[in-house]
């Protein structure tokens, strides 16, 4: 498909750059399965559900992955000192991560970034930034030394806007975060207080949790002209047992399974060998879901308002319907919604 066929024109000002507060404070749009619209809040969320329904959750954890080194200056070949900007978005070793540098075209492989405590070898450049990096501790003494010293990775749609502070750490965080390992929030979830929770068992709403780690590539816009050529960042993710079996059991009695955020709509489809069965497991997932797929396994899905052509609103069509989701956005910006990753939500149901 082409990818214009997914751009739209969003004022800035319709970007949050704060959460609702409370966190069950903000909007909600219901779009249902005829492709009806309703202005609703979060608080209603229990209302829009059935008893029965069954929530799934990524319970991810968010890791200080935005960090700011400087390579020194270089002894042969020219060059001073560089200020560098990492975003990690990937570990693929005890010692190695995938990350977006700025900037990159002034670092070269085998230069050394220094972080204090800690340093990185740029090992290999591809793409956008995109860089590999051998750092000199590994395993918990890299993950104590991250957390020690980087700061939430805001997108750069607020970034550019504000400096990271103290309430970002709570903020960009969801309450039942347990699995280190994201660069990005499942920011759907980000909605979810105590008092939704109980609210959603008082309906009789089940849940149960499956993990992705976000990477930062899952949120960058399309570049290419056609979505046959765009190449997706891979992402881990798994489901346990337990999960596998709530998840198949409410399939075979017909009950709803809804996903809370694309993160755990995507580990659902990667892990669903078939419509209606889902199977346990852990996989690096490329998944990308675009008009014409058939869900195996989801039927509705809660989820922040997404990026022009960007991948996750390219998902949000596959399930609701491309002219729908136009009509929902365009209702969304002129109404006021707050969008992308501390904006407000919406709940869709998918096309039938």
């Amino acid at each position: 498909m082409r990818v214009d066929d997914f751009d739209f024109d969003l004022p800035e000002a319709s970007i949050a750059l704060r959460p609702a507060r409370p966190r069950d404070g903000a909007r909600l749009l219901h779009v249902d399965a005829s492709g009806a619209l309703a202005d609703k809040q979060v608080l209603d969320l229990p209302d829009l559900l059935r008893a029965g329904d069954l929530l799934v959750f990524n319970d991810t954890r968010v890791i200080p992955a935005a960090l700011t080194g400087t390579r020194a200056a270089r002894a042969v070949g020219g060059g001073g000192a560089v200020s560098a900007e990492i975003n990690l978005h990937k570990r693929i070793g005890a010692d190695r991560w995938r990350a977006f540098v700025r900037p990159a075209k002034r670092l070269k492989v085998g230069d050394v970034i220094e972080f204090g405590a800690f340093s990185a070898e740029v090992v290999e450049k591809a793409e956008g930034g995109d860089t590999l990096l051998a750092f000199d501790k590994s395993g918990a003494a890299l993950d104590e030394a991250i957390a020690a010293t980087g700061v939430p990775p805001l997108p750069p749609y607020i970034a550019r806007k504000r400096e990271v502070d103290a309430a970002d750490i709570e903020d960009y965080q969801t309450l039942f975060a347990r699995e280190d390992g994201s660069v990005a929030a499942p920011t759907a979830g980000l909605h979810f207080t105590e008092r939704l929770f109980a609210a959603l068992a008082a309906r009789g709403v089940e849940r149960c949790d499956v993990t992705l780690h976000v990477g930062a590539g899952t949120f960058l816009p399309v570049k290419a002209d056609d979505t046959d050529d765009h190449l997706m960042h891979g992402e881990w993710c798994t489901i346990s047992q337990a999960s596998a079996d709530a998840i198949n059991a409410a399939k075979a009695e017909g009950r709803r399974v809804i996903a809370v955020g694309t993160t755990a709509l995507r580990t659902l489809e990667s892990l669903a060998p078939e419509v209606g069965r889902i199977e346990a497991g852990s996989r690096d997932t490329e998944i990308f879901i675009t008009p014409g797929y058939e869900f195996r396994i989801t039927d509705a899905l809660l989820t922040n308002f997404h990026l022009p052509r960007s991948t996750l609103f390219m998902l949000v069509s596959a399930l609701a319907g491309l002219e729908t989701m136009q009509r929902a956005y365009a209702h969304a910006i002129a109404d006021g919604y707050r969008f992308y990753s501390y904006g407000d939500t919406s709940l869709l149901e998918r096309a039938r």
